[in-house]
């Protein structure tokens, strides 16, 4: 049940009616993210996936990208995200994307003291796009988040 009175039948962007203001930032920080982020399509999805987990987000749960088919990123990609320390099918990379993504929703404290991590990290990302990871990351934590505990576009399946 919503928290706040949806303006629409459940969909991404009627909640946000109210605050037009800040809806409009939001919009330019997800346009920022999904259109600007130079970061490959499966270290963006793992981490994403790994967040929309972790937030019991179906929005983000459900939400796929148009281009992940060529891409590698199959529905075996999405099936495994919460078992991304283990499963063969990721890279590297991928598991620290994975590891970052859980972490900081999780444990943001640790992950900055975590030196063991940053050493990992620091060989398989730049700062550039360890950036653009946390920049990613901050998005798609804090708006799942809200849409959750709200109550608001949980029916929504997109197609980015």
């Amino acid at each position: 049940m919503a928290r706040i009175e949806a303006l629409g039948d459940d969909d991404l962007t009627s909640w946000l009616t109210p605050r037009p203001e800040l809806a409009a930032g939001l919009g330019a920080l997800s346009g920022a993210v999904y259109q600007h982020s130079a970061l490959p399509l499966r270290v963006r999805e793992i981490a994403r996936m790994r967040i929309a987990e972790d937030n019991e987000c179906q929005v983000c749960r459900n939400t796929r990208h148009g281009q992940g088919e060529s891409e590698g990123v199959d529905e075996e990609f999405y099936r495994h995200v919460t078992d991304w320390r283990d499963w063969p099918g990721y890279t590297e990379r991928e598991r620290i994307a994975a590891e970052f993504a859980e972490r900081i929703a999780t444990d943001h404290r640790a992950l900055r003291d975590d030196e063991d991590f940053w050493s990992r990290c620091k060989a398989h990302f730049d700062d550039a796009e360890i950036l653009d990871l946390g920049i990613c990351c901050s998005l798609w934590l804090g708006s799942g988040r809200l849409m959750r505990v709200l109550d608001v576009a949980q029916a929504c399946k997109i197609v980015l």
